[in-house]
């Protein structure tokens, strides 16, 4: 099912239905601040699994997520380095998700067994009210099967996987130019594992040189 955004349907009413269909371990596909993303609730491990059977996506990689407010964050992970203050002061809401040692809630299915999880507040305004509806994170992976180009419009997503998603909010096209920059902060100094919507020089201008590297994180 697609649900457009417009004045008929309006963001209140779509996240309603969408906030009921995560309770119930649905997954609905939104737009983000990059591309279109798959949204499940964070905290249910059911949700989680059939994300990971949805995408055929290796259980190895992790998966990121989009939480409701910046002041949640340490609900999600142990340790917040004085750092991480500095950039989600600079670049959040927005494209920069931050890795951090996971707390013992969130499952190791999005950590991929290591321990770590991707965390973003997102610009969006979509993910970040889904998010607020559940009162908990959801996730942010990219709404395309493992190794697919990402989408930037719903009949993508529609096109992708039909009725095996139980909703997608359309909000047309998406920006699409790169996906967001993801930031390690559980080594020192912080280690930049992709390069994406906020650049490495915005980032070292601001704290200091960094570590190059890569992993999965979508």
């Amino acid at each position: 099912m697609i649900i457009h955004l417009n004045t008929i349907t309006p963001q209140e009413q779509v996240i309603e239905q969408a906030r009921d269909i995560l309770l119930e371990g649905g997954i609905v596909a939104c737009p983000t601040e990059s591309f279109y993303g798959l949204a499940v609730d964070a905290g249910s491990e059911a949700a989680i699994q059939r994300l990971f059977s949805l995408k055929g996506r290796d259980k190895r990689h992790p998966i990121l997520i989009l939480i409701p407010s910046a002041e949640s964050l340490s609900k999600y992970v142990t340790c917040i380095p004085s750092v991480a203050e500095h950039l989600i002061q600079e670049f959040w809401p927005g494209g920069l998700t931050l890795i951090f040692q996971a707390s013992a809630g969130i499952s190791p299915l999005l950590t991929g067994g290591a321990g770590k999880i991707g965390v973003r507040l997102s610009s969006h305004p979509v993910p970040t009210a889904l998010a607020q509806s559940i009162r908990g994170p959801v996730t942010g992976t990219s709404a395309n099967p493992s190794g697919a180009p990402p989408c930037r419009y719903a009949d993508e997503v529609k096109a992708y996987f039909g009725k095996r998603i139980d909703l997608i909010i359309d909000d047309g096209e998406t920006t699409g130019e790169t996906g967001s920059t993801v930031l390690d902060l559980t080594v020192d100094p912080p280690g930049i594992l992709r390069e994406g919507m906020i650049s490495q020089e915005k980032l070292e201008n601001l704290i200091g040189k960094l570590q190059v590297g890569t992993e999965h994180t979508q």
